[in-house]
């Protein structure tokens, strides 16, 4: 099909870019040891119990940061962005194919491209940290695989939620406020920041309901065993559900943008 040639092209493409892999990894490792010893202070400051072990707190950031380039919500498409802003969006327009399903497999393209060039040699290094500071083994086989489940979930989550900004960004005359606030949203209510055990009860339930908590939060505290059982169940149909209200909500923007758009400018 069209759209996995799309998707082979970006791939590649993605894959190009040793360079700024390898700078990111660096980035990445520095912000991963600061936010431990961060928490490590806390831990070791505070007297009441805490919603995670330290060791799985340790986990929770050093897979947050091998995968970053798969949930990362600021990791957007500045080229789409511009070919909106600036008309070139016309000529995909003339295209035989839909523009939603195109930006779909390019934006999963761009982010597993990103993901593979920084995921090993973070999960390496992790993974030989002594204890609790690394990657410690997943809670049991029954949670690793549906850790993979939820993460495949999470990812396309994110992708179709991306796919959204691009869609809204035709009725906007620029698209940085819609990336400040969405982005700010996401990183704050997917767990980007605090992960969702550390905020009270009440708020984390609310929190577990909203499309930001199907991305990354899911699959990270599935690793280490903090969801089991039919919590697990229910979390994992959210992602689902987000997942499919996303996608339709997306199509129907840029079949609307499609039918209404202006091209501004020669």
């Amino acid at each position: 099909m069209k759209y996995i040639a799309f998707f082979r092209l970006r791939f590649s493409m993605g894959l190009q870019y040793r360079a700024a892999a390898a700078a990111g990894v660096v980035t990445q490792f520095a912000w991963g040891f600061i936010q431990i010893m961060i928490y490590k202070a806390f831990y070791e400051g505070g007297s009441e119990s805490f919603p995670m072990s330290f060791s799985a707190t340790a986990s929770y950031i050093w897979l947050q940061q091998a995968f970053l380039a798969l949930f990362a919500a600021w990791m957007m498409e500045s080229e789409i962005f511009d070919s909106i802003v600036n008309g070139n969006v016309a000529y995909e327009l003339c295209r035989p194919v839909r523009i939603y399903d195109m930006w779909f497999a390019r934006s999963l393209a761009n982010r597993l491209s990103r993901a593979v060039l920084r995921c090993l040699p973070i999960l390496a290094v992790a993974v030989f940290l002594p204890a609790p500071y690394g990657l410690s083994a997943p809670a049991s086989l029954f949670h690793f695989i549906v850790f993979l489940i939820t993460m495949i979930l999470g990812l396309l989550v994110t992708v179709a939620f991306s796919t959204v900004i691009y869609g809204l960004t035709f009725f906007t005359i620029s698209p940085q406020g819609l990336k400040i606030v969405f982005t700010s949203m996401v990183e704050f209510f997917a767990g980007a920041v605090i992960p969702l055990p550390f905020f009270p009860e009440k708020v984390q339930r609310v929190m577990e309901l909203l499309p930001f908590a199907a991305m990354q939060n899911v699959a990270l505290r599935v690793y280490s065993g903090g969801m089991t059982g039919e919590y697990m169940r229910k979390i994992v149909f959210l992602q689902m559900m987000w997942l499919v209200i996303l996608i339709l909500w997306g199509r129907l923007l840029c079949r609307y943008a499609e039918r209404k758009v202006r091209i501004q400018g020669g």
